[in-house]
């Protein structure tokens, strides 16, 4: 009888279980297996009068697995939960202890931080019980979620026909609201700059207007702009600073740096990233073994292990000096729940440059990343020999800035992530007059704020304390696909993709801020996060903290129903040609189109520019009018007889066979050339189907004409085991 070991996902399960040899059976869960229940009153599955009492109830897609864990565990000497080491993978823990009647005091969950061997086998040497006060946290979260997705989702749905709201995914939506109406009341104003373009010894240098009269220069006018020019004629050194400055290296990675560092530096999405990252946190085929290359993605700790910093500091002396060795440090957050350290690479010696052919593209570009930050966090600061000189002319001060790297330090490993530029001043001293010098006056306008990119967003709501390191791609992805929101390049030509609400959006934060603004703003929902943090360390009541917030929800909830005005969709002025109802505008997660007034009872579907489509073509089959229709692969023309008729035209335009000049060997008449369904080209039989005969030679000898133009792929076991992955993913 084996000992089984649960864990969350099942490319993790055998990795594992090589690592514990043949007395261990390792399976998996594939995530929570028990949610609510969608029963009782409001269908919330908690019982609001009896103390808050949840209703678990195990998920319709996890029937099947929860069986195989029954019998499993029945046949097992020991059972142990390895869920992933944070407050939803301990409430997995725990929900498996309930299903599968494990003892709650038994010393039976398992918790790594990383995929190795030594890693797993030391977890195995202490096991500990299930932290309830972590469960209790996640069940007062998932509870505080329940209430607001089902009750808050569903007025909005009858009210202004909005898809739902959430405690955390509606702050967000906030934010970025509360951004465009700063862009709309921004007023551009004008400024100008003044500049000194300045030649010395076969050198140019340039010195910016800092102060007149002793204070900072401020222009607003190309008239003030060009008073100074008018009145500046002679011009000499005031002084010259040398310094040498220090550059740290930056903290090693937590969830929200590398989502933003994987933005801006690799166009990574923060839900890319995480996918990415899971797969290198869970394993990767190595030579004859499956390894996990970083330590656990969802953390916000920048505390690297004891063990870990010895290493690098070896790594970093071998390869690079005792020069660049730097020190251990910690960014202290008041936000932190410090359970996990940061995300590092799990064995410096997986260098990414030697495990390269393993990774796929993505994989290898964000492990170079994960990689070159752990180990840059711990080495010395970059030096640069920098020079300020003042450039005078009568009541006006010019600053000049020049430097050289002197030292690399730690961009020796990090400088494909930081640029720098040497810019160095010609050599110059005090008092020394200046002959070569032409000013030029620069205009320039305010800006606005910036929207918020991915990156900008994640940023802000860490700073803010809203939602935690697992939830900010969840955020992310939910706001675009509810319509809220649109991810696009601000202008042509930029790079960047930024957040704009959509009118739904800002109709539905509108609406959420009128009758709702005491609990839908960023204070509210930061300490909500710090109290769910204070259950899990037993500091606080997880029932008492629930039945807190219902009490103040249920009277808004009740004002929001009596006083919030309907929305009543808008009607096209067209009908159905399905059923005759009225046809209307709806919004959808690709924008707005049109359909019947009467969904979902009949489904009738159109764009908003598809009406062109039509052209008042009628139905080869049965002569009536054709009509355009939505499907998920976008419009298309089919019959408005539907269901009696059920023709839809093809959007294909069939290409006529090709003459060869050549004759069927097998029935004399002419061989043509055509294409497959797969898009190949082919010669065979112009009397198909009579007639299947297909000239092979020609096929073959195109086969092999084409294979010597591509180098030779090897289906490898890592490959169809990665597009596999992807694909649960």
């Amino acid at each position: 009888m084996k000992n089984l070991v649960i864990v969350e996902s099942p490319s993790k399960s055998k990795t594992i279980e090589k690592y514990l040899g043949s007395d261990f059976h390792v399976v998996s869960s594939k995530g929570h297996i028990r949610d609510l229940a969608t029963s009782g009153k409001g269908g919330l599955g908690i019982d609001v009068e009896h103390d808050f009492a949840p209703t678990y109830k195990v998920s319709s897609d996890k029937r099947a697995v929860v069986k195989e864990l029954k019998n499993l565990a029945k046949n097992s000497e020991h059972v142990y939960l390895a869920s992933d080491p944070d407050r939803e993978g301990e409430a997995i823990a725990w929900h498996l202890a309930q299903v599968l009647e494990l003892n709650m005091e038994e010393d039976n969950r398992i918790i790594f931080n990383e995929i190795t061997k030594h890693a797993v086998l030391e977890a195995f040497q202490h096991p500990r019980s299930i932290d309830q006060d972590l469960v209790k946290s996640q069940e007062a979260r998932r509870m505080l979620d329940r209430i607001i997705g089902f009750k808050l989702s569903k007025l909005l749905q009858s009210k202004i026909k909005s898809k739902s709201a959430g405690r955390v995914q509606s702050v967000a939506l906030r934010l970025i609201v509360e951004r465009e109406n700063e862009i709309r009341k921004f007023k551009t104003e004008e400024y100008w700059t003044l500049q000194a373009n300045v030649k010395k010894g076969g050198k140019s240098f340039h010195a910016q207007l800092i102060k007149i009269n002793g204070k900072k220069a401020e222009l607003k006018t190309a008239e003030e702009t060009q008073a100074i020019i008018d009145r500046l004629h002679e011009f000499h050194v005031a002084s010259i600073e040398k310094k040498v400055r220090k550059k740290e290296a930056k903290m090693p990675f937590i969830t929200s740096t590398l989502q933003q560092e994987a933005s801006t530096k690799l166009g990574f999405g923060a839900k890319k990233t995480m996918q990415v990252a899971q797969k290198l946190y869970e394993g990767i085929e190595l030579d004859n073994h499956s390894e996990g290359l970083i330590s656990y993605m969802r953390t916000d700790s920048t505390r690297l292990s004891d063990v870990f910093v010895k290493d690098a500091m070896d790594y970093i002396e071998e390869h690079f000096g005792k020069e660049y060795k730097g020190r251990a440090r910690q960014k202290k957050d008041e936000h932190a729940q410090d359970a996990h350290e940061a995300i590092r690479p799990t064995n410096l010696a997986n260098t990414p440059e030697q495990i390269r052919k393993y990774l796929t593209n993505d994989q290898y570009r964000l492990y170079k990343l994960i990689y070159a930050r752990a180990v840059a966090s711990l080495m010395a600061p970059s030096k640069s020999n920098v020079v300020n000189a003042i450039i005078r002319s009568e009541d006006c001060d010019f600053s000049a800035n020049g430097s050289i790297l002197s030292f690399d330090g730690y961009l020796r490993v990090y400088g494909d992530y930081e640029s720098t530029k040497d810019e160095m001043l010609p050599e110059l001293q005090e008092q020394e007059p200046l002959k070569q010098v032409k000013l030029e006056g620069k205009q320039h306008f305010t800006e606005p704020p910036l929207r918020y990119s991915e990156a900008r967003l994640i940023k802000e709501l860490e700073e803010k304390g809203i939602g935690r390191p697992s939830t900010y791609a969840i955020i992310i992805d939910t706001l675009q696909a509810r319509g809220y929101v649109s991810l696009d390049r601000q202008k042509e030509g930029s790079k960047t993709k930024v957040f704009i609400p959509t009118q739904q959006g800002e109709l539905t934060d509108a609406k959420l801020q009128e009758f709702f603004s005491s609990i839908i703003n960023v204070k509210y929902t930061a300490n909500m996060e710090e109290h769910l943090d204070e259950i899990a360390a037993g500091q606080r009541d997880n029932i008492e903290e629930v039945r807190t917030f219902f009490t103040q929800f249920e009277p808004l909830l009740s004002e929001a129903y009596e006083k919030m005005e309907k929305k009543e969709l808008e009607r096209t002025g067209e009908q159905c040609p399905e059923c005759g109802s009225d046809l209307v505008y709806r919004n959808g997660r690709f924008g707005r189109f049109i359909s019947c007034a009467n969904f979902p009872s009949c489904r009738y579907t159109k764009g908003e520019e598809d009406d062109a489509l039509a052209q008042d073509e009628v139905c080869p089959k049965c002569g009536s009018k054709l009509v355009s229709k939505r499907g998920r692969y976008g419009s298309f023309l089919a019959c408005s007889n539907y269901p009696e008729c059920k023709y839809i035209k093809s959007n294909k335009q069939k290409e006529e066979p090709k003459a060869t000049g050549e004759l069927c060997p097998e029935c004399g008449h002419e061989l043509v050339e055509r294409k497959s369904r797969f898009g190949t080209t082919f010669v065979g039989c112009s009397n198909y189907p009579k007639c299947r005969y297909i000239k092979k030679e020609a096929k073959k000898a195109k086969d092999q004409t084409e294979s010597s133009k591509k180098p030779a792929r090897k289906t490898t076991r890592r490959t169809v085991k990665a597009k596999q992955d992807e694909e649960e993913a």
